[in-house]
């Protein structure tokens, strides 16, 4: 094999789905898979996966209720279904199909996301990822932000025959950089490919690399195939990758440095240390997170 190819280290199948709240039934691949664990896809310390669900009709949006974070950053992308959410700074609003929220927990942040409104009475396809990327020790108690990025924020590079695109979210593609800002390298892509289509990938071989199927099927480096809602995990050995759609695909492409830092965590914390994670609970119970009504 061509020694700049990045090697299949595994193709892993949904783990079961549990509820988080009553409105977002995931499959979590990691850190619950000891495969991986809280390093092995550093930055990124959990990835929990919403696969295709077809959500009923509720007068009352089902979701996830008032809830602190702190040391880490949150991304959420929609890919079917809408997302409303409220904040301790007095911020909110729609994640609508497209669309991608970054926020930066950093010192603190209470938090509360349910089904939109209106998605919510009428019910329908629901489908969203939601990745936690870890931040570094210098920077974890940096003031919580948000980035919220539309559909049409996003970059998108069209491949050869200027239908199939990567779109780019955070880092770099072909030149081409995401909207997003980020405190240590991160490469987060949605390529999305007519049925035949090819595209090509190059990262550092040092950095933790992942592609998670959410709609069709793909071949990877002309051998192994990964189906719908799969997780592909990539060795050290190299670069690149090249990933052709065996039907009309789009794959979720995570890249990034890993933070070589000690890794305390705790519910809704993620800090370097247990004496930082206690702080965080203290600091929550005497409300330095501030106030949100749930």
């Amino acid at each position: 094999m061509d020694n700049k190819i990045k090697s299949i280290e595994a193709i892993l199948p949904p783990p079961a789905s549990h509820m988080v709240g009553d409105g977002f039934k995931v499959h979590n691949f990691f850190p619950s898979n000891p495969r991986i664990g809280l390093n092995g896809m550093s930055p990124f310390f959990l990835l929990d996966y919403g696969s295709k669900w077809l959500v009923p009709p509720s007068d009352k949006p089902r979701g996830v209720g008032v809830h602190p974070h702190r040391g880490f950053e949150t991304v959420t992308i929609a890919y079917h279904g809408k997302v409303a959410h409220h904040d301790s700074g007095g911020n909110s609003g729609v994640i609508g199909e497209g669309d991608v929220q970054w926020m930066t927990a950093g010192a603190g942040v209470l938090h509360k996301e349910y089904h939109e409104k209106e998605f919510s009475k009428k019910g329908g396809l629901f489908q969203m990822v939601q990745l936690w990327i870890n931040l570094p020790a210098k920077v974890k108690m940096t003031p919580a932000k948000y980035q919220s990025l539309e559909k049409k924020d996003l970059i998108k590079v069209f491949l050869d025959d200027g239908k199939s695109n990567v779109e780019v979210i955070a880092g770099e593609y072909d030149e081409m950089k995401g909207p997003a800002t980020t405190f240590s390298p991160v490469n987060l892509f949605n390529a999305k490919l007519l049925k035949g289509d090819k595209a090509r990938f190059s990262f550092n071989k040092n950095y933790n690399t992942g592609m998670l199927v959410i709609e069709g099927e793909i071949r990877i480096n002309d051998s192994e195939t990964a189906p719908e809602d799969n997780l592909i995990l990539f060795k050290h050995d190299g670069e690149d990758i090249v990933i052709e759609a065996v039907k009309q695909s789009i794959v979720l492409v995570m890249s990034g440095e890993p933070i070589r830092e000690p890794i305390a965590s705790y519910g809704p914390f993620v800090m370097n240390t247990e004496a930082e994670i206690k702080q965080a609970f203290d600091d929550f119970k005497n409300g330095k997170f501030g106030y949100l009504e749930d």
